[in-house]
């Protein structure tokens, strides 16, 4: 009998895939993506590696086997069904999710205000490289924040000579937004579906947001801002400088080149714990008297929030 199927760290895994047009099944015990189209004799194959694979993006036109599913979330990959070049996120599969202990305290920071205050402090020093004013509420610095990133996609356009009218896209209406927003917007999708892998790796909720509130991925928000004037912005503007015939495409290869370069995988949960770790609480430990699974989990060799 083989032995169990365990987790590879996101640190150790590639970033994304993403599948347009195609059943997904599992066929011989191998993650595949099945095209039948054409007049061709014998269906053809793709092979993805799905546990070597932090997050898989399926967009229209894909179907997914309930065996397929189930592979992914024993190998914890994250799916992401998404509409029209990634951008409209319709649902996402759980292939770990909050652990208790982990969920607790997150909650404990984000619900007192003293605490979630800290925590934004330090995830501005870490993505402004510099620490914030003091004396200044969360809302404060949000939009100082926000004054911040403006003059930063200003500065972009202008390095790389591409008009620029403002950050302005509708998911409903794809094909209306200019060049730039459409590469931003293919590019930041990407980056969230990697730090929605990631952060439900570590173990914690994406809704449960410090800066973001309100949103089923406020806290998926919150991490990748940290990232993204460092990775995929610059793409995307690079991306929408050269003009390319399939820009969508040319974005995600961007992403994918990007995101191997800086190492994201291997940063983004350590960022996590030392983030959280700002709020200067100890993270909570199961009572004494808790009463323990009927079957254990064996040991895994994946992230903390990634089921054996």
């Amino acid at each position: 009998m083989l032995p169990p199927l365990k987790p590879i760290p996101i640190k150790e895994r590639m970033s994304i895939v993403f599948v347009e047009k195609g059943e997904i099944d599992v066929v011989d015990g191998a993650f595949v993506v099945v095209d039948n189209q054409g007049l061709r004799v014998r269906p053809v194959l793709t092979h993805i590696p799905v546990g070597g694979v932090a997050c898989i993006m399926l967009e229209p036109g894909t179907r997914v086997s309930h065996r397929a599913a189930a592979l992914a979330a024993r190998v914890g990959t994250l799916l992401v069904w998404v509409g029209e070049a990634g951008v409209r996120l319709y649902s996402s599969g759980q292939p770990g999710g909050a652990r208790a202990d982990r969920l607790l305290y997150q909650a404990k920071l984000a619900l007192d205000e003293a605490l979630r205050l800290k925590v934004v402090r330090k995830m501005y020093a870490v993505r402004f490289g510099e620490e914030p004013p003091t004396r200044r509420s969360v809302e404060q610095l949000r939009g100082i924040e926000g004054a911040r990133v403006r003059r930063t996609y200003q500065l972009l356009a202008q390095k790389f000579g591409v008009k620029w009218s403002g950050r302005d896209y509708n998911p409903e209406s794809w094909d209306v937004s200019d060049l730039p927003n459409r590469c931003l917007s293919s590019a930041t999708a990407a980056l969230y579906g990697v730090t929605e892998a990631a952060v439900l790796a570590a173990g914690y909720a994406p809704a449960v947001g410090f800066i973001h509130t309100g949103k089923p991925l406020s806290f998926v928000y919150d991490v990748a801002d940290i990232y993204k004037f460092e990775t995929v912005v610059p793409a995307a503007f690079k991306v929408a400088a050269s003009g390319p015939p399939n820009p969508e495409r040319a974005v995600r290869l961007a992403c994918r080149d990007i995101f191997r370069q800086t190492k994201l995988l291997e940063r983004i949960i350590p960022d996590i714990e030392e983030i959280l770790a700002a709020g200067e609480i100890p993270r909570p430990e199961a009572p004494e008297n808790a009463v323990g699974p009927a079957i254990p989990n064996p040991e895994n060799l994946g992230d903390a929030g990634h089921r054996a």
